[in-house]
């Protein structure tokens, strides 16, 4: 964070001010295209997580079907059917990852804005329309603990 022009980083020591702010300028502009980026990642995944979650829970509806059907057939070899049932049960370990991946996006993302709002604050002081706002920083270090998923008891929602 640039307190004043004395506390400018290195590279920028040395460069007429005017430099100095168009670096700064540059730097927001390459925060702010980062976060919009984040932003449009966070768009697909969860257009990709909601088709999953609507094609998992298609198939495991046509699934617990044709367990009900075979359940009702004399001698019918339902084995198989229990195999894909306990496949489909360990693909929900894998909808973990949207959710894990969201939460990584919107945490960075808010850090990204903080930043570039934080250095258009100190860079270029206020403006017609009133005091820089700058959006609190996350206060947890990671909002995501874990960073691989096993199989075993989850919750989705």
């Amino acid at each position: 964070m640039l307190e004043d022009p004395s506390s400018a980083p290195p590279e920028s020591e040395g460069l007429p001010p005017v430099f100095q702010l168009l670096a700064a300028a540059d730097l927001q502009d390459h925060l702010m295209t980062v976060t919009n980026d984040l932003d449009r990642l966070q768009r697909l995944l969860d257009d990709a997580g909601e088709s999953l979650m609507t094609h998992f829970y298609g198939a495991t509806n046509h699934l617990n079907r044709l367990l009900a059907q075979a359940a009702a057939t004399p001698g019918f070899d339902d084995a198989d059917l229990h195999k894909v049932q306990t496949e489909m049960a360990g693909a929900i370990t894998a909808l973990q990852f949207q959710d894990m991946a969201t939460q990584l996006i919107a945490h960075t993302s808010q850090r990204l804005r903080n930043c570039a709002d934080q250095l258009a604050r100190d860079t270029f002081g206020d403006d017609e329309d009133g005091a820089g706002v700058v959006e609190m920083a996350p206060l947890k270090p990671n909002p995501v603990t874990q960073d691989e998923m096993d199989a075993g008891s989850v919750e989705l929602f």
